[in-house]
């Protein structure tokens, strides 16, 4: 992706860009030239939008000072860096070169299963380069659903919205539908899949038997130890089941947080290098025949002794208290809507659990 492209696809459309990009400024965009509350730092009227900012996308605030294009202003505005700017402004505008993160062809004498895998990489890149970023003003069925559940954070730039996905049971196609989409990596970063939840328009899960499900995957691909990569890992990593309660413990914690998709990949996971310390946000689980301590809490505890063997320090959190009637599990979703930010331990709370017990 060019940045030159980029700028010149923006070039007098950055109007609409700033517009959906950093809805703080539409007082400004509404009354071009005329002065109004800065967006950062507040006031009365120490900001305006340039009379070409179609154009130019500049602006200048009398404290932060003048922002000559768009790409500065949204930095400025959105506390982006100028990568992220520019990968956000390109989905936007649909400009950019194709990306092929699950691979292309590379069986020269394809066998029936060579054939096959290459559908299935075809079918991977396919969809997640017709996807938008859910900053598009298109992904409101994505914004609507995470809102329904009860996320309030800024959606990671990791997920995305594909407008309108074919949705299949035993091989028939029952309609399309929008679909959140996040992509399944392996332990070296490589993409593995694609795990879609499939939305109503107006951010309802789809009236279809599966609304989750995981794209089909070439057979040279190993879903043990895929993980949903959400945000950057940092020396301290929490990871959780399901992609809403990530993100609930994203929000409830701040911490840095990385979705299993389900128990069983829960149980496999390893971190990448440079993390000394999990936290895993387990699914307190109703017992069952096959389980007995309950699947979610049977898996964090596996995944905790086995990095503790590994010299990575580790512990498992339940979520407190009886689950639900008619609720086959307690997760850190149902925490957040039902305490706030108040039911989370804090990082501190849990090391000192963890020396209490050493």
């Amino acid at each position: 992706m060019e940045a030159k492209e980029v700028k010149a696809a923006a070039h007098g459309r950055w109007g609409g860009i700033l517009s959906a990009l950093a809805p703080q400024l539409q007082p400004a965009l509404d009354r071009v030239g005329h002065h109004v509350s800065c967006p950062v730092h507040g006031g009365k009227d120490g900001y305006r939008v340039f009379n070409d900012v179609d154009d130019s996308g500049g602006g200048v605030c009398n404290t932060c000072g003048v922002h000559p294009d768009g790409f500065a202003t949204l930095m400025w505005a959105s506390g982006m860096d100028f990568k992220e700017a520019l990968k956000s402004v390109a989905e936007y505008l649909r400009v950019g070169i194709i990306a092929r993160p699950f691979g292309g062809r590379t069986i020269s004498r394809q066998t029936s299963k060579g054939d096959d895998d290459e559908k299935s990489r075809q079918a991977l890149n396919r969809v997640w380069n017709e996807s938008i970023a859910l900053s598009h003003p298109d992904a409101e069925p994505a914004r609507l659903y995470l809102a329904r559940r009860g996320i309030s954070i800024r959606q990671p730039e990791t997920l995305r919205l594909h407008p309108s996905l074919a949705y299949f049971e035993d091989r028939k196609e029952i309609g399309t539908f929008p679909a959140m989409l996040a992509m399944v990596q392996g332990h070296g970063g490589n993409a593995i899949t694609i795990h879609r939840t499939y939305l109503t328009a107006d951010g309802y899960k789809a009236p279809v038997e599966s609304p989750r499900k995981l794209m089909r995957y070439p057979s040279q691909r190993k879903l043990a130890g895929g993980v949903i990569r959400l945000v950057e890992a940092g020396a301290v990593l929490a990871v959780a089941e399901g992609l809403e309660t990530a993100l609930a413990v994203m929000e409830g914690t701040k911490m840095p947080v990385w979705c299993a998709v389900n128990a069983y990949l829960l149980e496999h996971f390893y971190p990448p290098p440079g993390v000394s310390q999990i936290l895993v946000f387990a699914d307190k689980d109703r017992p069952s025949a096959q389980h007995p301590r309950g699947h979610g809490q049977e898996s964090a505890r596996r995944l905790v002794q086995r990095l503790w063997e590994r010299g990575i320090k580790a512990s498992a959190i339940v979520p407190a208290g009886e689950i639900p009637a008619g609720q086959r599990s307690l997760d850190w979703l149902d925490i957040l809507n039902r305490d706030g930010k108040a039911g989370f331990p804090s990082l501190q709370s849990v090391e000192h659990a963890m020396r209490r017990v050493a």
